[in-house]
């Protein structure tokens, strides 16, 4: 989930952006979370936790 999360701040926020000070990208950064935090959703998990390992340990199989 965390990944997902930082994901989504790349590519909505900060992807072809310049920063020149610190303040300027936590500003930023905040700003997206206020604004993300407007309106959340949750995460529903469309899999099982045994589907996702079936899924993980099967290449290590091979």
């Amino acid at each position: 989930m965390d990944e997902r999360f930082f994901r989504n701040i790349t590519t909505q926020q900060l992807r072809r952006v310049v920063f020149t000070r610190v303040p300027e990208l936590t500003e930023a950064l905040y700003g997206h979370i206020v604004h993300h935090n407007t309106n959340p959703k949750p995460f529903i998990w469309t899999k099982t936790a045994r589907d996702i390992l079936q899924k993980v340990i099967r290449p290590a199989a091979s």
